[in-house]
């Protein structure tokens, strides 16, 4: 990183250490924001379509089955941008304990404990505001026995680090975050403006959080995806979205390298415009993108209803069938754990019922172990 690299209107100091290398010190948020008709667009754009996210997501008949698939969605391709390359149907297979799956995709482990600390995150928030503490504690589960572990999980850093492709050195790095002490500060100012009252407009108080979080970069690992988790945490602590629908990973990883260039402008040369209309694009296309597939999800919902109409256990089938939106790859023995519909024998006898009607495929072919897939629903959340 060099000195030169920055702007008059970078939104920080530089400063140069002992052995040499630069290292950027962002100043506190908020920044003064030019407020242009691209970026009112972009925010009226997202609000609306984030207030029809909520609107759907809470009018669908049973709104708590939605919330495991986004979630795991949200936390698949969250990885994915950190280079893993375990996919939505290998995680849902990795959890419906398809134990050759394990030595087929080994980061799904590394995929799950973001399932994990994103769970753990909406839960725990109800009783701990949004925090660094709260923020270490979510850190802890999300590099337990993985790729990272050895990195101090849970643990603000005590050493410098910096922002580079593989090989990169303190030296040569595009990007060196603020020194530990001068990062303690910076988390200190970044808690202060989370809690903070603020005029901003709350989808404009994210966007901040996130570029800040990613430049003070607090761990020695995981500081991208806890910056993506701090997003869906802020956006169902401040009542924007009840339920953790919205995937904004999606949009990251398919914009990756102008979501990394976005972030490091701010820093370089101020550009908190660019940055935040990117953001707020993406929350918008990601809103939208939920929206559409919520609705064919119910569309789909009472189509398979009709199907069983006249089957005496049509009100368990559709049970099942809610259960199988959560769940779209699940083995009898997940569904007995999971839900409340019986029996094993019970279940297997509903699964039967819902091969025969077509909602359901087995897919292993075996006697023993098997797995069932509601590969209708399932294209829905993966296409």
């Amino acid at each position: 990183m060099k000195k030169t690299d920055f702007s008059q209107n970078a939104p920080g100091k530089i400063i140069k250490s002992m052995r040499g290398y630069f290292t950027y010190i962002p100043n506190p948020l908020p920044p003064e924001i030019e407020w242009t008709p691209r970026l009112i667009n972009h925010l009226t754009q997202a609000e609306r379509s984030i207030a029809r996210l909520e609107e759907v997501g809470q009018a669908f008949p049973v709104p708590h089955v939605l919330v495991r698939p986004f979630v795991r969605k949200e936390a698949v391709l969250s990885s994915q941008i950190e280079g893993t390359q375990t996919t939505f149907q290998n995680l849902l297979h990795y959890e419906a304990k398809q134990l050759t799956f394990l030595a087929e995709a080994p980061d799904a482990h590394e995929v799950q404990n973001y399932v994990k600390a994103l769970d753990y995150g909406i839960e725990r928030i109800q009783a701990l505001p949004m925090s660094i503490r709260l923020i270490k504690e979510i850190h802890a589960i999300l590099l337990k026995g993985v790729r990272g572990e050895l990195s101090t999980p849970g643990e603000i850093r005590c050493s410098q680090n910096w922002v580079g492709r593989p090989g990169a050195t303190l030296e040569n790095a595009p990007y060196v975050p603020p020194p530990v002490d001068e990062m303690k500060d910076c988390l200190a100012a970044l808690e202060k403006f989370i809690h903070e009252d603020s005029d901003l407009p709350a989808l404009i108080r994210i966007g901040l959080i996130h570029y800040q979080f990613e430049a003070i970069h607090p761990f020695l690992d995981g500081n991208g995806r806890i910056g993506r988790l701090i997003i869906t945490l802020l956006l169902t602590t401040w009542h924007i979205l009840t339920q953790p629908l919205l995937n904004i990973s999606i949009f990251i990883e398919r914009n990756k390298t102008e979501y990394y260039d976005r972030l490091l402008a701010v820093s370089l040369k101020g550009q908190w415009e660019e940055w935040l209309s990117f953001f707020l694009n993406g929350v918008n296309e990601q809103a939208q993108d939920v929206v559409l597939r919520i609705n064919s999800l119910q569309t789909l919902r009472v189509k398979y209803q009709e199907q069983f109409s006249n089957d005496r256990n049509r009100e368990k089938l559709g049970e099942v069938v809610n259960y199988f939106i959560s769940t779209p790859i699940s083995s009898i023995s997940q569904a007995q754990e999971n839900t409340n519909l019986g029996s094993y024998t019970m279940i297997q006898r509903y699964f039967d019922k819902l091969v025969h009607y077509g909602v359901l495929e087995e897919i292993t072919g075996g006697r023993r172990n098997r797995i069932y897939q509601a590969t209708e629903i399932l294209r829905i959340l993966e296409e």
